[in-house]
């Protein structure tokens, strides 16, 4: 399944530098704003270590991980609703994307020009805040009229968009995201096809200095504690660093992420936090030609995760058989796991599990 995160930010926050260390496609990144004019898009794989435990028991000749897509998008400013700086392009390039990922800067460095004046970390994300709203605001208003208006003929459906459109009008109005209005499922949907730009999920990442590693930093407290009254999470990541690692060998990398005293790269942090952004989990598939990590929503049944390998797979449905990494850890093979009775048949109501591993049983 395609899914997408757009890294959104004001210009000079480390956005493009983040987005080619993720994606190696290099991205142009320079001191001056508006350098990605053009969203950059790249495809990331998933980090996920269950992968080679899945391998040493059951060797294949190839590992395919899950992949997330990320989109870098232009640098906005102040005025950006009203077309300033390449808001529109900004605008139109983010109402596509499924999640948002907000690079705030947190670092100091008299070099590289703050579009602001000063690093900021409440005033940057208040800034790209009250654009999306103003947007947002724009888009309802207009998208109100016509419900209101068909809810009068005899479109009898739109009572209940107009009652929502409403709601959400209101605490945009008073600078609430669309996120945070408290609607059912069923008003949510009623949103959908407004695409709103303040109701995709955020995650806020915070570029800091070699310096700040220890994540001490008052600018670093301050995103924190915005991202808490967001219902949201921080990520940690110093673009620098990140970047240089891009660029080295596995053993090299490890070599130098020791010499920092960190477990792993930060983008692999980043990127498993874009993934759940999206609401989005693995299952596996496992044989002698591929081992592959398979996308799916959280939620999804055993039929629905069957179309994504085939579509033809969800129509034909009849059984998955399922097992655990943790059953493969213990019992070494699918055989030991049969003889112990752990593999399990499950059938269409199944709702399948984060690190399932499954074969998928149809008719031809």
């Amino acid at each position: 399944m395609s899914v997408s995160a757009g890294i959104v930010g004001l210009p000079n926050v480390g956005k493009s530098t983040i987005f080619n260390a993720l994606t190696q496609a290099g991205a142009q990144s320079a001191n001056y704003p508006f350098c990605t004019i053009d969203p950059n898009v790249g495809v990331v794989p998933v980090p996920d270590s269950r992968l080679q435990l899945i391998e040493k028991h059951c060797p294949a000749q190839k590992i395919i991980p899950a992949i997330v897509e990320i989109v870098d998008i232009a640098g906005l400013v102040r005025g950006a609703s009203q077309g300033e700086g390449l808001g529109n392009k900004f605008l139109a390039n983010i109402r596509d994307v499924s999640a948002i990922l907000h690079v705030v800067r947190c670092f100091e460095d008299e070099n590289v020009v703050h579009v602001e004046g000063g690093v900021n970390p409440r005033r940057d994300v208040e800034v790209i805040d009250t654009e999306l709203i103003l947007a947002d605001l724009q888009t309802v208003e207009k998208r109100l009229d016509k419900a209101r208006r068909a809810a009068k003929g005899q479109d009898k459906s739109e009572v209940g968009r107009v009652d929502v459109l409403e709601r959400v009008f209101a605490a945009l109005d008073q600078g609430v995201p669309a996120r945070a209005v408290k609607l059912t499922a069923v008003e949510r949907a009623l949103l959908k096809d407004s695409h709103l730009l303040t109701d995709k999920p955020v995650l806020f990442i915070g570029n800091i200095s070699e310096n700040d590693l220890d994540a001490q930093s008052p600018h670093v407290a301050a995103l924190r504690e915005l991202a808490a009254e967001h219902n949201s999470n921080v990520v940690l990541v110093c673009g620098s660093i990140e970047a240089e690692l891009s660029e080295l060998s596995k053993d090299e990398q490890l070599e130098m992420l020791e010499g920092l005293g960190i477990s792993e790269p930060a983008l692999n942090v980043l990127i498993r936090a874009s993934y759940g952004l999206l609401g989005l989990q693995s299952f596996f598939t496992a044989g002698e030609q591929e081992i592959r990590a398979w996308t799916i929503p959280v939620g999804a049944t055993a039929p629905q995760a069957a179309g994504v390998i085939h579509t033809d797979f969800e129509k034909r449905f009849i059984r998955a058989e399922v097992y655990t990494v943790g059953d493969l850890q213990t019992h070494q093979n699918e055989a030991g796991i049969r003889a112990a009775g752990r593999l399990r048949l499950e059938g269409k109501e199944y709702v399948v599990l984060d690190g399932d591993i499954m074969h998928i049983r149809h008719n031809a």
